[in-house]
């Protein structure tokens, strides 16, 4: 199973879902990528997946560009943004859906403030992915 998780930024809500899929479904082949340009992973995205024991530190976002052309099983949006700009993919893509998530990234206040906010979005990422991965094998 080939799936692609998409976001605007790559930096924060398609690395934690992609981490999450993996760990529900270790033989399945999960890329994430992105609309636009980010240089790095967010550091408290890091940080509250590697409270749940899921290391994303060595990730980077990478464009959506180069894989347009790569079959995938499913892509997955994972906010408004990305659906609205997603390319068009020349290799097979059997199917198509949107998770949205809130984004993290722009969480303001305390440092314990925003890392509340990631713990939020990465419980509601592994719920959604539960129900999904549920679905799929369905």
């Amino acid at each position: 199973m080939r799936i692609l998780v998409l976001c605007t930024g790559n930096s924060c809500r398609s690395q934690m879902a992609a981490a999450t899929l993996r760990r529900l479904q270790p033989d399945w082949e999960v890329t994430s990528a992105r609309t636009f340009p980010l240089d790095q992973v967010h550091p408290l995205a890091v940080r509250v997946m590697a409270e749940v024991g899921l290391d994303i530190s060595g990730q980077r976002p990478q464009p959506v560009a180069p894989l347009a052309d790569r079959p995938f099983d499913h892509v997955i949006t994972v906010c408004d943004d990305a659906r609205e700009v997603c390319p068009v993919f020349t290799g097979e893509v059997r199917h198509r859906h949107h998770l949205p998530f809130t984004d993290p990234y722009w969480a303001v206040g305390t440092e314990e403030e925003r890392l509340a906010v990631f713990r939020r979005v990465r419980k509601t990422i592994r719920t959604a992915f539960e129900a999904f991965v549920e679905g799929v094998e369905a």
